[in-house]
């Protein structure tokens, strides 16, 4: 079966269309303090010519109501990404999906979401989640693996965790914050390389 991908902290409409044309699944865009965050308006305009099917994510930490407000009347995304334990103090509207994050080595929550994304403890710095951790957790709920993913090592954190999808940011970079083309198409190619047991169901972001 074929594994749920997605290509995060774009920062260019060719990044963004190279992911799109090799088969990705979802594109995020960071509104955190980053050297990838990018504004809204640009998020919106990245994604102005991208098909309706591939889910666009806005990648959050700790956001102020007002932020949360901004993005989803420019950038309209399809799901919010944020930390799981900053999604109680937001007024989200019931249409929009959300993707918790849960971090190893951090206190879970007591029900795990049905779907969610599981990393290391800080986001974009190519640090390796717990495999061991996260395929536990991925016999329980819809895990979306990240941190420290690139296209040599992917294939093996598939086949350890057996997880729903994967999310890669550092690992198809030239530098911090600029993607490098070839290496999204790789990375691409050697997920989807990767048969998973996992049946893939419905779209769409998890609910907290």
């Amino acid at each position: 079966m074929s594994i749920w991908v997605k290509i995060c902290g774009m920062t260019s409409s060719l990044a963004v269309h190279t992911a799109v044309d090799a088969g990705v699944d979802a594109v995020g865009f960071v509104f955190a303090p980053s050297k990838r965050q990018v504004s809204p308006q640009q998020a919106a305009d990245y994604v102005a010519r991208v098909p309706a099917t591939i889910e666009r994510i806005a990648v959050m930490l700790h956001p102020s109501q007002a932020l949360v407000d901004e993005i989803l009347s420019v950038f309209k995304p399809d799901v919010l990404q944020t930390d799981w334990e900053d999604i109680a103090g937001l007024k989200l509207p019931a249409s929009l999906l959300v993707l918790p994050v849960l971090r190893a080595s951090k206190k879970l929550p007591q029900a795990l979401p049905k779907r969610f994304l599981f990393e290391g403890p800080v986001s974009g710095t190519g640090e390796t989640a717990d495999w061991t951790q996260a395929a536990q957790l991925a016999t329980q709920s819809e895990l979306i693996l990240a941190g420290g993913l690139n296209p040599d090592n992917v294939g093996d954190a598939i086949n350890q965790v057996n997880p729903f999808g994967i999310d890669v940011s550092s690992g198809v970079e030239s530098s911090p914050g600029v993607k490098d083309m070839n290496k999204i198409v790789e990375f691409i190619n050697a997920a989807r390389a990767t048969s998973s047991p996992r049946p893939l169901r419905e779209r769409g972001g998890g609910e907290g």
